[in-house]
């Protein structure tokens, strides 16, 4: 799989090309603004680029611009924005247009390499992943009566399910049955009203719809 890379800091920008080869990847490109990201993706047609949220000139949206364009203009191309701080709307910006092979994440998760090179993988694969804190703040932000449903262990089931976690993967990080998780599940998208669907995607895809985000 190939990915492009575009981080104004060239340190970060090492480190992410780093993890991205060992991951399996092949950089094709690494570049420091958001007009170079786009002809980059245009030349090269990535697997997945990973994106800072604020890149030159103005430092402010032009990662989240970019994303966009790449999602609209190269659909194939999956897009991991990183992000210095939890920005809510900026990720409700790019969910809001697609929400198959789209990650936001804080960029201190480069730190945990094994765990970021899964969330690279999963979304160049056309998954989901948020970073914890993102998913949590979205969360708290909504005042609605169906989340006023759940149990804490459903919310911690949720949240993990919003930021693109399979079933083995939920089960993992609570150290409960995959059959517990299930349970849970089914619970979840009966207490919020969301009809059942087959498959992680779509299952996300139904959470992040309810969060206001997709």
């Amino acid at each position: 799989m190939r990915a492009v890379i575009a981080e104004d800091s060239v340190l970060l920008r090492i480190g992410v090309a780093k993890v991205l080869q060992m991951a399996g990847f092949e950089v094709a490109a690494e570049v420091g603004d958001g007009e170079a990201l786009l002809a980059a993706v245009e030349e090269h047609r990535p697997d997945i680029a990973v994106v800072d949220v604020r890149m030159p000139p103005g430092f402010t949206d032009e990662g989240v611009r970019a994303a966009l364009v790449i999602r609209r203009q190269w659909p194939d191309t999956a897009v991991l924005l990183l992000s210095q701080y939890v920005e809510e709307r900026y990720a409700a910006d790019l969910l809001s247009a697609n929400t198959s092979g789209i990650g936001y994440l804080l960029k201190q998760r480069v730190a945990d390499v094994e765990e970021f090179a899964d969330s690279l993988r999963r979304v160049a694969a056309g998954g989901t992943a948020l970073d914890p804190q993102v998913v949590s703040q979205l969360l708290v932000r909504r005042h609605s009566d169906p989340l006023d449903r759940l149990t804490p262990r459903e919310r911690e089931v949720l949240e993990l399910m919003a930021g693109g976690r399979s079933n083995a993967g939920i089960a993992q990080q609570l150290v409960v049955s995959e059959s517990a998780v299930a349970k849970h599940i089914n619970s979840i998208l009966t207490k919020l009203d969301l009809p059942q669907a087959e498959g992680d995607h779509r299952r996300v895809l139904a959470v992040l719809r309810f969060l206001g985000v997709a």
